[in-house]
């Protein structure tokens, strides 16, 4: 019997879910497994892996064969190398202490790896949120001025329009004075 470490499909449409699985090859994909040794989820930013690494690190040793995105999974996770390391114990090149050292100074790097890739995406959302804000604080001024520039030239037009009243009111009172006084100064005339 040929066993498989491959991924098992799970969720909704365009939002997959994946169950890391060791199976028989004929088996179908979201069949029947053997053992579930961990979770896959692409979706976030960096993917989130659970993987039970000694599960897989046995099943390596046995001869199940993984898929190639559960070989990369499994190497990004370290099984391989350890699986590498075994190797060499066993051969007598290493000694445990040695390859337990060897696998702590890679783990230690590659989670400052990721630590600074969340840390790098985090300040990104940072960034592009402030760059928005700032947008749109322009927006706003820009708004803000066309708006008081337009009220400011309907005043001025308002006042232009009362002065124009009051200057036409004015020569009309002016008019009618003039008139009324020609109307008393013509009979005092005659």
């Amino acid at each position: 019997m040929a066993v498989k470490m491959r991924l098992q499909r799970h969720g909704k449409k365009n939002f997959a879910f994946f169950h890391i699985v060791v199976a028989d090859s004929r088996s179908p994909r979201d069949g029947r497994f053997i053992e579930q040794i961990g979770t896959y989820n692409p979706n976030t930013n960096p993917a989130t892996i659970n993987l039970n690494s000694e599960r897989a690190l046995a099943w390596l040793n046995v001869g199940a064969q993984p898929t190639l995105v559960v070989r990369r999974i499994l190497s990004y996770e370290g099984v391989l190398l350890r699986k590498h390391l075994q190797g060499g114990v066993a051969k007598g090149a290493l000694t445990q202490e040695q390859a337990d050292q060897k696998f702590e100074a890679w783990k230690t790097q590659h989670d400052a790896k990721i630590l600074a890739k969340k840390e790098g995406i985090s300040k990104a959302e940072a960034e592009a949120v402030k760059a928005a804000e700032a947008a749109e604080a322009k927006v706003n001024q820009a708004r803000a001025e066309a708006l008081a520039k337009k009220k400011a030239e309907a005043e001025e037009a308002a006042r232009a329009a009362a002065e124009a009243a009051a200057a036409e009111k004015a020569a009309q009172e002016a008019a009618e004075a003039e008139s009324a006084s020609e109307d008393t100064a013509a009979p005092a005339e005659a």
